[in-house]
């Protein structure tokens, strides 16, 4: 199995690991009051065990093993703080070999490129590494940065899906920004099976 890490100028991209405990911590701890609705929000002291680190770390593992999702995160090679999430997630291996694709950096490192270099990193593992031909990014509408950041890595528009997701107490409509491999210049190969047993 691939072991899906990307290093950029600034990054790291890779799973979280078992000794990523107190990186983990500390990236929820110290994040203030939610900057827009998009924004994560941080999350109490009650919630950042490791009981519940290791059950994250389970749930990830389990959602990779399955071929449903790969969550992945993106830490600081200077200082090795983590600064944000991905995730390759909804993974489809029938006629469309496609996922939809999920980003947030926290904000304490906004500003900095680390979002685009980050996407870029998880979009090349998408393509290379999981093999999959397409994937979608749905952002609302009015979320213009991440309309930006998509635009600017050479996702295209294709349209409007209307009620498309229930957050945050609501249905929310989603602009839709997709690619293919063919767009990156790059090659799709029919992923390999595990063969049965």
């Amino acid at each position: 199995m691939p072991k899906f890490i990307r290093k950029t100028k600034n990054l790291i991209i890779r799973p979280l690991e078992t000794n990523d405990y107190d990186i983990w911590r500390e990236y929820y701890l110290s994040m203030g009051e939610p900057l827009n609705q998009w924004d994560t929000r941080a999350r109490k002291d009650s919630e950042l065990t490791r009981k519940i680190f290791k059950n994250d770390l389970k749930r990830i593992k389990n959602y990779l093993d399955s071929d449903q999702s790969i969550n992945l995160f993106a830490f600081e090679k200077r200082v090795g703080k983590m600064v944000g999430g991905l995730s390759l997630m909804s993974i489809v291996r029938s006629l469309s070999q496609s996922c939809f694709l999920g980003y947030g950096i926290h904000q304490n490192f906004w500003g900095k490129g680390y979002g685009k270099q980050a996407v870029a990193a998880i979009i090349d593992i998408a393509f290379k590494d999981a093999q999959l031909h397409r994937i979608e990014a749905g952002i609302e509408p009015y979320n213009r940065r991440s309309i930006m950041l998509a635009r600017s890595l050479g996702l295209r528009k294709e349209g409007l899906k209307k009620r498309a997701v229930f957050m945050r107490g609501d249905w929310r409509d989603l602009v839709i920004y997709s690619a293919t491999c063919e767009d990156f210049g790059i090659k799709w190969k029919k992923r390999e099976l595990p063969k049965r047993l």
